[in-house]
């Protein structure tokens, strides 16, 4: 029986080693890997929406509280947020490092993992 798919004959999938499925190139993820490896940073990994602003805002008023000259870089782009194994969104990656994803952390909740990760 042909309803609803069953009885179909699963089309194979190809395996791609790209956790967005395919829909980037090995130029692209050759990036967002070599973005992901770069040194001492603080990135949060979102579209731009209000939560992911919030998160950083709450990442630059962390950074000014505890006296560290680091820029944050604001990640919109799919392919470089898929490089990190983030399907939730917003994100806050310190150092390489996803530190956090799926929720809006407060000030003090980014110092402690800050805190934590540079010791």
């Amino acid at each position: 029986m042909a309803l609803f798919g069953f009885g179909k004959k699963k089309e194979e999938v190809k395996e791609t080693g790209c956790c967005c499925g395919g829909n980037c190139n090995a130029e692209t993820m050759a990036k967002a890997e070599a973005d992901k490896q770069g040194g001492t940073s603080v990135k949060v990994l979102g579209s731009g929406c209000a939560k992911c602003n919030e998160l950083e805002a709450a990442a630059r008023e962390a950074l000014a509280e505890l006296g560290m000259d680091t820029t944050i870089d604001h990640v919109t782009d799919f392919t470089q947020i898929a490089a990190y194994g983030v399907m939730t969104t917003p994100a806050l990656v310190v150092d390489g490092k996803v530190v956090c994803f799926g929720k809006v952390l407060k000030k003090d909740e980014v110092v402690r993992l800050l805190r934590e990760v540079r010791g």
